[in-house]
């Protein structure tokens, strides 16, 4: 599957987790090729084995639980699994490093990154401070860190992510490896520092001829960086080609299913492709059987007519903003109808304060003058990078932050000055989704206290026993079993635990749902089920919506109205279609321009430039 003459080859590599129900097949008889100066991408969903098969490369496993069943992994023409420990060390890092997905915990917070970078240095044999140092300047500045004299004497919690994971990058890079492995280095980033982040690796890759295996969930991503590609489903890899064939024409349903499920800032579908639609899976003893369906017709029309049409805000209040109204048949909410949430000149300032009496010395303007309207049954979209002000705006909605000034307005009644009471009846109304369904819920109490929970505190149902019925129903509508009800958090994936914060949120009747990044943890297949789920409840339930995601396709599928945001300011607003086919802002240019584009003609012009400076 490689043309270049290969480092690194897998053959017929099984790891192994010991469990009290038997063997984890973590991973199950695979083989891979990577190719000098290629990039390999591995993609799948969570689970299906691609960390695995990285830190079985790095022989980085717990020994207690897991060990390598069978197979060979041949770098240089040594097999690294059978290499004793001693001799594994001086391959780590020395000759095969790797980037590991989330920068913020793979840095240690009590060292600078001079330190960081410079233990890694020496780790490789060199011992002169002033060397090391030296390289430690030149390692920043080829990862392309701006000032990196002053980012040498900085902590981990004083850089951004991109920067973390730039020194993630030149501590990767310090002791030219032959071979780099990343994984998931880009997910936890906005799209527009994954943008650099890719350009990076790409430019790393040819000037210093090294060989990339790229983890991914996101073929998107895959398709920017990658040669060839290797789809991993279940501990075992389902296909493999060159990036242009596995885009052009892919044979197996499971990467048929994880192509047709992103969101495309170019589609019009009002319902998202799931993999079930390509695959059916049948337990046949201990393997499993893959059926492929056929997406029939009715389903690809469904696609485009199931559920309304876009419902943009009146058409007087789009003129008076100077809006454009669009041509497309979208319903507009009739002139006389209030909105049901009102934000007004919103600010949310935060104070710096400094010095051992922590005098305040200024403030940062995390939300500096917002203001917008929602109407009932409609979804506002809030888009921007980290750091715009998006989720602060929406924690000041709720009260989750002390306001600085500004009006909220719910229903025609100051939700700023509700106390008491009615500040909880009103809250009953208003829920929130957040972000990491891993933290988000208790990992001591069931899913039915998970539930029932609210319930009792808003004064939900009549009884124990007709709010345990409450939040059966609830996460049946979710998409989960009744019997769900008596587990624990731990025993679910992420998916799974993403409904459950769903039917959380739902369990006490809401009205109004402010959706703060809730599908960016998750799977892309994973994704577009949560993504469809919130568009079925909204048309079950009368549902409106705030919508806050970085990732403009998403926010684009799932919103009518789209405001984006840039340093605590909305910088554009409109309806959402509008926003994305005619920009008026040059950082929304930017946020679209850094999606990666998987389309055909792309991937064919990337791998004949790649061609060219071959």
């Amino acid at each position: 599957m490689t043309s270049a003459a290969p480092i690194l080859e897998i053959d017929r590599l099984k790891t192994y987790f010991r469990s009290a129900h038997g063997p984890v097949k973590a991973v199950d008889d695979i083989s891979l090729s990577l190719g000098l100066g290629e990039t390999l991408g591995v993609v799948g969903e969570s689970g299906s084995g691609k960390s695995v098969t990285a830190l079985t490369i790095l022989r980085l496993l717990p020994e207690a639980s897991a060990h390598i069943e069978a197979g060979k992994i041949v770098f240089l023409g040594r097999d690294l699994v059978r290499l004793p420990k001693k001799e594994i060390q001086k391959v780590r890092g020395r000759m095969i490093s790797m980037i590991f997905q989330e920068p913020g915990t793979s840095l240690n917070p009590v060292f600078t990154v001079a330190q960081q970078v410079g233990e890694a240095i020496k780790l490789g044999g060199e011992n002169s401070a002033a060397k090391v140092r030296e390289k430690t300047l030149q390692l920043l500045q080829e990862v392309g860190i701006r000032d990196p004299e002053r980012i040498m004497g900085s902590y981990p919690h004083q850089v951004s992510g991109g920067q973390k994971q730039r020194v993630m990058i030149a501590i990767a890079l310090s002791c030219d490896p032959k071979i780099l492995i990343a994984d998931e280095p880009t997910t936890a980033l906005d799209v527009t520092v994954q943008a650099q982040i890719l350009d990076l690796l790409r430019k790393l890759r040819d000037e210093r001829q090294m060989s990339i295996l790229f983890i991914s969930h996101d073929l998107g991503v895959i398709s920017e960086i990658a040669d060839h590609v290797a789809v991993m489903y279940r501990g075992k890899v389902v296909e493999t080609g060159s990036v242009l064939d596995i885009f052009r024409n892919p044979k197996h349903p499971y990467t048929k299913g994880l192509l047709a499920c992103r969101p495309r800032l170019a589609g019009d579908t009002r319902r998202l492709l799931t993999v079930s639609d390509f695959m059916e899976v049948r337990k046949n003893g201990d393997s499993i059987e893959i059926i492929e369906k056929q997406v029939p017709a009715t389903r690809l029309a469904e696609l485009q007519s199931r559920g309304r049409e876009r419902l943009l805000s009146p058409k007087g209040e789009l003129t008076k903003l100077g809006i454009t109204l669009p041509a497309s048949n979208a319903t507009f909410v009739p002139e006389d109808q209030s909105p049901i949430l009102r934000v007004e000149n919103l600010e949310v300032h935060f104070p710096i304060k400094k010095g051992v009496f922590r005098r305040t010395v200024g403030e940062v303007k995390a939300v500096n003058g917002v203001s917008f309207n929602v109407y009932k049954g409609q979804t506002l979209g809030l888009v921007g990078e980290s750091g715009c002000g998006k989720t602060t705006t929406g924690r000041a909605i709720l009260r989750l932050v002390p306001i600085t000034s500004g009006k909220v307005e719910f229903e025609g009644k100051n939700f700023l000055g509700l106390r008491g009471e009615e500040l909880r009846t009103a809250r009953r109304r208003i829920q929130v989704i957040f972000q990491d369904p891993y933290s988000s819920l208790n990992p001591r109490l069931t899913v039915e206290a998970a539930l029932t929970g609210p319930m009792k505190t808003h004064r939900v149902g009549k009884n124990p026993a007709d709010r345990r019925d409450r939040a059966a129903a609830t996460l049946e509508e979710c998409g989960l079993l009744t019997e769900h009800l008596g587990r624990y958090p731990h025993e679910f994936s992420g998916g799974q635990r993403q409904r459950i914060c769903i039917a959380r949120a739902l369990a006490v009747e809401p009205e109004f749902v402010i959706c703060d990044e809730s599908v960016s943890a998750l799977d892309v297949s994973v994704q577009a089920q949560v993504l469809n789920l919130l568009k079925d409840l909204q048309d079950d339930r009368g549902l409106t919506y705030i919508f806050i995601s970085h990732d403009l396709g998403v926010v684009k599928f799932m919103s009518d109205m789209m405001a984006v945001m840039n340093g605590g300011k909305i910088v554009e607003f409109g309806p959402s279609d509008e926003i994305y086919r005619n920009p008026s802002n040059d950082y929304t240019r930017n946020l679209i321009a850094a999606i990666p584009d998987d389309s055909l003609s792309s991937i064919e012009r990337r791998q004949q430039l790649r061609q060219l400076h071959a």
